[in-house]
């Protein structure tokens, strides 16, 4: 289960790190990032917790429209990610961008998968609840 926020350094390179709460939950060297469904932030799944999501919405028939723009968005707009040995990793530009991710970052952990926030879109959406 994966809790907790945390704001690790961000440098220019598009790159960051997980925090060791984080990496001993997702086990493993690889992560896979995506845009945010329904939020301005990148979500971020283990390997295993991203094919158990996946399953879930290719249950989703593809006839529907909102099934279709879900796919769209999860599928699309996914990437794998290494993880080095501290745990660091390199975010892909296109969801830098999608998720106005700047300077200062928060990764939250939200049960089965983490959240790369743009730190004051996150604020703000706790202000909007």
């Amino acid at each position: 289960m994966l809790f907790g926020e945390y704001y690790p350094s961000f440098n220019g390179k598009n790159r960051t790190s997980l925090a060791k709460k984080l990496r001993e939950e997702i086990a493993g060297d690889e992560i896979i990032l995506s845009r945010g469904v329904g939020s301005k932030c990148i979500f971020g799944f283990s390997k295993k917790e991203w094919e158990e999501a996946a399953k879930q919405e290719l249950t989703k028939p593809l006839s529907d429209p909102e099934g279709q723009r879900i796919r769209r968005a999860f599928f699309t707009g996914a990437a794998a990610v290494e993880l080095d040995e501290q745990g660091r990793f390199v975010i892909p530009e296109f969801l830098i961008k999608y998720a106005d991710v700047k300077e200062k970052i928060v990764i939250a952990g939200v049960g089965d998968h983490f959240e790369i926030w743009n730190k004051d879109l996150y604020e703000k959406s706790f202000n909007n609840e």
